[in-house]
């Protein structure tokens, strides 16, 4: 149970009480719920999206509830996207890189990937409409399922968050956190085996890009293959 409360306060704005405060690697011990968790997430934004699309109009219940997607988690894995993109398009060396990633302002590149990464999650949720119950819940799980896929990769830092939910990490979580994204890929039909392969090579690309460009993962590049995966998703959604 401590498990799955240090994920929802990880990964959520809830207000969680820890019965102690998470020691190293904590974060690694609790991957195995970060799927369920991500379900969950994209099942509340569907419920937000349904709300508000019965009483605005669609696109402005769309962009409202992107917003308050993001909101519910924090923000969090869109900070990683725009540092890495600060810092992986950066045309200097991958020390230098490192440290612009850290940097807790937001360059032009940063900038504009926050803007492309809104815009296609508002206009994504304006173009699902029912759909959004079955695709926001796959694309909450398959999102933080990549973790799991990429968290033995090597480290660019010895420190940080990356390092401390490797330091957790343990093969066995993996299987029931492949259960609930079977669940949902099966009921999403061929949308969502598109969405998965999707993912997939999603995920592959950030960590050739992350290991070419700084030598390895980082919280920001694991936040911003989230961002980045569930976007896949939505798209792949949205297909006629």
């Amino acid at each position: 149970m401590n498990d799955f409360l240090t994920a929802l306060s990880f990964l959520t704005i809830l207000p969680v009480n820890l019965k102690e405060a998470p020691a190293r690697g904590a974060l690694g011990r609790a991957a195995g719920w970060f799927p369920w968790i991500g379900a969950f997430i994209g099942l509340a934004a569907a419920a937000i999206l349904w709300c508000l699309r019965m009483v605005l109009p669609e696109a402005l219940a769309a962009v409202l509830a992107a917003a308050l997607w993001i909101a519910f988690s924090g923000g969090l894995h869109l900070d990683g996207l725009a540092d890495c993109c600060d810092g992986l398009l950066n045309a200097s060396a991958p020390e230098r890189r490192l440290e612009i990633m850290k940097d807790p302002r937001v360059g032009t590149f940063g900038a504009i990937g926050l803007i492309i990464a809104f815009s296609r999650r508002a206009v994504s949720l304006y173009y699902l409409g029912a759909a959004a119950w079955l695709a926001l819940p796959l694309a909450g799980a398959l999102s933080r399922w990549t973790l799991l896929l990429a968290v033995q990769q090597p480290l660019a830092r010895s420190d940080g968050m990356g390092a401390d939910f490797a330091a957790g990490y343990s093969k066995k979580q993996l299987l029931p956190a492949s259960l609930v994204v079977l669940a949902l890929t099966v009921l999403n039909g061929w949308r969502g085996l598109s969405a998965l392969t999707a993912v997939l090579l999603t995920t592959w690309a950030v960590i050739r890009l992350a290991r070419a460009r700084i030598g390895g993962m980082t919280g920001d590049v694991f936040g911003a293959m989230i961002e980045s995966s569930e976007l896949a998703v939505l798209l792949v959604s949205c297909l006629r």
